[in-house]
């Protein structure tokens, strides 16, 4: 439709970004690992960790045009990614045998403050069963302030058109449980 914007999983957010070359940097990270991509965008997280030989790799996200992209973007970096189909958020059960990762990835989840507070109890909850959380992170207004190890930092190059500035400091985060 002209004159809507693109959508937002259709951008590598720095976030995401500084997250997949973290991932490709560091393989050891997710090799042989069972990952998850958590709203996974286009997919760019979840096949970098393909590429770094996470064992499995799932990608969450909600919205129907971003799942086709993941799937097809996974096709075409030949590389194996089970997309989920599903608010991972609405289960409020806590981690379960179905529901447990390695290790838990996540870019740009920090825009909004209801997003950000729901997505970080998810975090913190995947951390204190066992997984090891990452969370990609270019300073947005509401990255918690707590519980949060700084790992390495990116210089992502971006677009005026998408930030306010055409570089963005990216951190890798891991969450403590």
């Amino acid at each position: 439709v002209i004159g809507l914007p693109p959508p937002y999983w259709a951008f590598a957010w720095a976030g995401g970004q500084a997250l997949a070359r973290y991932l490709l940097d560091r393989p050891e990270t997710v090799r042989g690992r069972r990952v998850l991509d958590f709203a996974a965008g286009s997919g760019l997280v979840a096949i970098a960790a393909a590429k770094a030989g996470a064992a499995r790799v799932e990608a969450s996200e909600i919205d129907r045009f971003a799942l086709q992209a993941i799937a097809l973007n996974a096709h075409l970096n030949a590389v194996e990614v089970t997309v989920l189909a599903e608010d991972v958020l609405a289960d409020t059960g806590g981690p379960t045998a179905e529901r447990r990762w390695d290790v838990v990835l996540a870019g740009d989840v920090c825009y909004e403050r209801p997003m950000a507070e729901k997505v970080f109890a998810f975090l913190r909850a995947q951390a204190r069963a066992g997984a090891l959380v990452l969370l990609g992170d270019p300073g947005r207004a509401y990255l918690p302030k707590a519980g949060l190890q700084r790992l390495t930092a990116y210089s992502v190059k971006t677009t005026r058109e998408l930030e306010d500035s055409d570089v963005r400091n990216a951190v890798v985060w891991q969450v403590e449980g």
